[in-house]
C-alpha cells in the first residue's frame, strides 16, 4: 500500500511520486490525471476516487476538492493528501471508517486535486521565496524600488526590523518587551518604532523606506470569471478573467465534469468555514440555497469546531471594499454547486482567544481583531508559542544593516507561526476537515429506482411501472442558482426493450425534470416530491428483458435490468 509521509510538507516531487503510488496500487479506486500544467510548466494532478465495479465516476455523483490555489497555504495540501489516504486506506475494511468510505466510494467519486498553485508552492518549499500563487510576473515584469524582502542576517528566516524613530508608529509592550503595540495618539515617551519586514532596498535614497510594489502579485484567486474586477479594483486579478493557465485548467474541468454537486477548497488561516458571497450580502441568495448552506456550514461547525460565514459577512480584508473573482464565488453562481472554503489553522484560537458561544465554539471579528484586539491577546499568542515550543517568535536582536545601519531583527515568523500549522497539530487538522467535506460529499443527489413491478398483460403484453426516487438530500439540480442559470440539465430517463420484445407504450427517452432530495422538505413548508412514477407497455414473448435508465448529471444514473415473467 502506499505510503503517506505524514505529518509532512511535501514537495511537488514527493507529492507526484506519493499520487503515482496510489494510482498504481489501487487501479479499481484510484485514477491519477493532469488537468492542465502550471506557467511553469508543472502538472496540475487530479486524483479520482471511487469503487470502479460499482460504476465509472462519471456516472456517479462527485465532490471536489482542492487545495494550495494559494503558494503558501501548504497546510490545505496536506489535509487533502489525508484524505486520499483515508480514503484507499479504509475502504473496504471493517469499523465504522471502514463502513463509511466503502459506502461513499460505492455510490459517490471525488476528485481531489492538492496543489492548484505548483510552482510558487515549490518556491515557498524549497526556500524562503513566498509569491501569493503563481511565477508569472504581474503586473509588471522588471524589479522595482522600494522594500522587498530578503533574510539579511543569513539565519533561513524572515522576520521583521525595528528602527528606532521618533515619529514611529509602534513601541514596546510593558508587559512583554518582545511584543510591538501600536503607539497610542497621545503617547510622547518612547522609544518608538518604525517596524518594517526583513529585508533589502532597492535603489535606495538614503533616507525613504517604501515597500517595493510586489513582482509576483497574481492571485489565482482573483482570476475567475464571475464579479471579475481590474487591477486597479482588485489586486491580483490577472490581465483578464481566466487569463492564467491554471484557472483555465480548473475551469475546463468543471466544464468537462458535469457530475459535480460540492466543492471544498482549502486555505490558510483563520480556522473558519467560508462560503459564498464575497461581494454580496446573503439576502441575495435564493431562500433554499441560504438555508442549506447554514445547515452544511453548521454540520462543518460540529465536525471542525471551526464557525461558518460568508465572506462578505465575516471575513472581508477591509469593512468596505469587496473582494471579486474568487473562485467560489464563480462555482455557486455561474454553476450552482455549494461551494466552500475552510481557513486551516488559527494560531489565534488555539492560543484561547476569542468568545465562547453556547456550543463552545471561540469567536471572533476576524476584520477587526488585527487592527483593534487588546494587548492580553499577543501576551497569550507569546506564551502559547513558547509553552509548545513552536519557535514561531525570534526575539528582538541587534544587527548593521548595510543600508539603515544599527537595526533590531525579530518579531514574529508569520511563515512558521500564522501560516502554516505546526506539524504536531497537522494531523487532527487533517481529519477534522477531512470529515466535513466526507459529510458534505453525503449529502449530493442521488437517483435510485425505488421500485420496478411488471404485471402481465393479453397478448403478450407487459406493463412495467417504475418509482423512481431521489435518494439524497439535495436535489438533483443542487442548488435553486443552477435552476436559474440552466447549468444542469434534466433528468432523463430510457427504456431499451431486450432481443424479441417492443415499446409499446410510453416514451422511450424522456426528460422528467428534477426530483427534490430532502433539503427540500427540509426547508421548504409547502412539501417536496423525491420521486416520479413512469409506466411503459412492452411486447415481448415470456422471459424477454427490458431495461430502464434513469441518468442525471449531478445525480448519477440509476439502471435495472428487469425480467419479463
Amino acid at each position: 500500500m502506499a505510503t503517506l509521509q505524514f505529518p509532512h510538507y511535501h514537495t511537488f516531487d514527493e507529492l507526484t511520486a506519493y499520487l503515482r503510488d496510489v494510482a498504481a496500487q489501487h487501479p479499481d479506486l484510484a485514477r491519477l490525471d493532469s488537468m492542465g500544467q502550471s506557467y511553469e510548466g508543472r502538472d496540475l494532478w487530479v486524483m479520482t476516487l471511487t469503487n470502479t465495479r460499482t460504476g465509472p465516476d462519471t456516472e456517479k455523483p462527485a465532490y471536489w476538492i482542492d487545495a494550495n490555489i494559494h503558494a503558501g497555504e501548504i497546510t490545505g495540501g496536506a489535509t487533502a493528501l489525508w484524505t486520499i489516504d483515508h480514503l484507499v486506506r479504509h475502504f473496504g475494511q471493517d469499523g465504522p471508517d471502514g463502513q463509511e468510505v466503502t459506502w461513499l466510494l460505492d455510490r459517490f467519486a471525488f476528485y481531489i486535486a492538492p496543489r492548484l498553485s505548483p510552482d510558487g508552492t515549490e518556491a515557498f518549499l524549497t526556500g524562503e521565496r513566498h509569491v501569493r500563487s503563481s511565477l508569472r510576473p504581474y503586473p509588471f515584469s522588471d524589479d522595482r524600488e522600494g522594500l522587498y524582502p530578503h533574510d539579511i542576517d543569513g539565519d533561513g528566516r524572515m522576520l521583521q526590523m525595528r528602527v528606532p524613530d521618533p515619529k514611529g508608529p509602534w513601541r514596546a509592550s510593558d508587559t512583554d518587551p518582545r511584543i510591538m503595540r501600536r503607539r497610542r495618539f497621545d503617547d510622547r515617551e518612547g522609544p518608538f518604532y518604525q517596524v518594517y519586514p526583513e529585508g533589502l532596498i532597492r535603489d535606495f535614497d538614503g533616507y525613504t523606506v517604501k515597500p517595493a510594489p510586489v513582482k509576483h502579485g497574481l492571485d489565482l484567486n482573483r482570476n475567475f470569471p464571475f464579479d471579475w474586477a481590474p487591477e486597479g479594483q482588485q489586486r491580483g486579478a490577472g490581465p483578464y478573467p481566466a487569463s492564467e493557465p491554471e484557472t483555465r485548467a480548473i475551469a475546463e474541468f468543471f466544464s468537462t465534469h458535469r457530475n459535480i454537486n460540492g466543492v471544498q477548497s482549502y486555505h490558510t488561516y483563520g480556522g473558519v468555514i467560508l462560503r459564498p458571497y464575497a461581494s454580496r450580502p446573503d439576502d441575495t441568495f435564493p431562500t433554499h440555497d441560504l438555508r442549506v448552506y447554514q445547515l452544511l456550514g453548521d454540520r462543518g461547525t460540529e465536525l471542525t469546531g471551526y464557525p461558518h460565514t460568508s465572506v462578505h459577512h465575516g471575513f472581508r480584508y477591509d469593512p468596505k471594499a469587496n473582494l471579486h473573482g474568487g473562485l467560489f464565488d464563480w462555482l455557486y453562481d455561474s454553476l450552482g454547486l455549494f461551494a466552500f472554503a475552510n481557513e486551516l489553522w488559527d494560531v489565534v484560537s488555539a492560543a484561547g482567544i476569542g468568545e465562547k458561544d453556547k456550543a463552545g465554539i471561540l469567536k471572533r471579528d476576524f476584520i477587526a481583531w488585527p487592527r483593534t484586539h487588546p494587548e492580553e491577546d499577543d501576551v497569550k499568542l507569546l506564551k502559547f508559542n513558547d509553552e509548545h515550543d513552536l519557535q514561531g517568535f525570534e526575539a528582538w536582536r541587534p544587527f548593521d544593516h548595510p543600508q539603515l545601519g544599527a537595526v533590531e531583527i525579530g518579531g514574529w515568523d508569520y511563515r512558521r507561526f500564522w501560516g502554516v500549522a505546526p506539524l504536531k497539530f497537522l494531523p487532527d487538522i487533517a481529519e477534522r476537515n477531512a470529515r466535513f467535506t466526507l459529510a458534505h460529499a453525503a449529502a449530493s443527489p442521488l437517483l435510485n429506482w425505488k421500485l420496478i413491478e411488471v404485471h402481465a398483460l393479453d397478448g403478450g403484453l407487459w406493463r412495467v411501472v417504475g418509482v423512481l426516487e431521489n435518494a439524497g438530500f439535495l436535489p438533483t439540480h443542487t442548488t435553486a442558482k443552477a435552476l436559474e442559470r440552466q447549468a444542469v440539465d434534466p433528468v432523463r430517463v430510457k427504456v431499451t426493450p431486450g432481443p424479441g420484445a417492443a415499446l409499446v407504450s410510453g416514451e422511450a427517452t424522456q426528460d422528467i425534470g428534477h426530483l427534490d432530495g430532502r433539503s427540500g422538505t427540509a426547508t421548504d413548508a409547502g412539501g417536496s416530491t423525491q420521486e416520479r412514477k413512469l409506466e411503459w407497455v412492452i411486447h415481448a414473448p415470456a422471459g424477454g428483458r427490458v431495461t430502464v435508465e434513469a441518468a442525471g448529471q449531478r445525480a448519477g444514473v440509476a439502471r435495472a435490468d428487469v425480467a419479463l415473467d
